[in-house]
């Protein structure tokens, strides 16, 4: 039997910190025709890069913006239905976007629900193993990331500033 090679589609993983507890939050959104959790993803567009289709996914969909990472997190793939009825697979390569902004309006408000909840919450809710494995793997990088810019604060918060530096004698 023959069979088509995934199609290629570019999403992207927004996330942001609390003020008040510095705590990650991430944002889920339904889709339009099953009412599944997803991510912000959509199809290739002509003179933009990967990450600039995700970014702009994410605006049209779920209206943020913000800083998207040019690099992948990683991708995940899962079934579509086409508006011809045909069932594809699709390849959705994910990038990590730190929102910046929510716009109250955008082109496709009204058509989902969305929310922001934690890592492990979204891991719980989205289908795809793949896209589980993805924000279990990003909670990870930002964990570590977060433990690193203490750590260096902490280090540097100890060092007494050169202003203040006693001669030796």
């Amino acid at each position: 039997m023959f069979r088509r090679p995934p199609r290629q589609q570019y999403g992207a993983l927004c996330y942001r910190v609390k003020k008040k507890s510095g705590e990650f939050e991430v944002l889920l959104m339904t889709s339009r025709d099953t009412g599944r959790w997803v991510i912000p993803k959509g199809w290739p567009m002509t003179r933009k890069c990967a990450h600039e289709v995700a970014m702009q996914e994410a605006f049209e969909e779920a209206g943020v913006r913000g800083v998207v990472e040019p690099e992948t997190l990683g991708a995940y793939t899962y079934p579509k239905v086409l508006r011809d009825g045909v069932q594809v697979v699709c390849k959705v390569q994910v990038y990590a976007l730190e929102v910046t902004n929510m716009m109250k309006n955008f082109k496709e408000k009204g058509e989902r629900r969305i929310e922001w909840v934690s890592f492990d919450e979204a891991a719980g809710r989205v289908r795809e193993p793949e896209l589980r494995h993805l924000f279990l793997a990003f909670k990870k990088k930002m964990t570590d990331r977060l433990s690193a810019n203490a750590a260096t604060q902490i280090s540097t918060d100890n060092e007494i500033p050169a202003a203040k530096q006693i001669p030796a004698e």
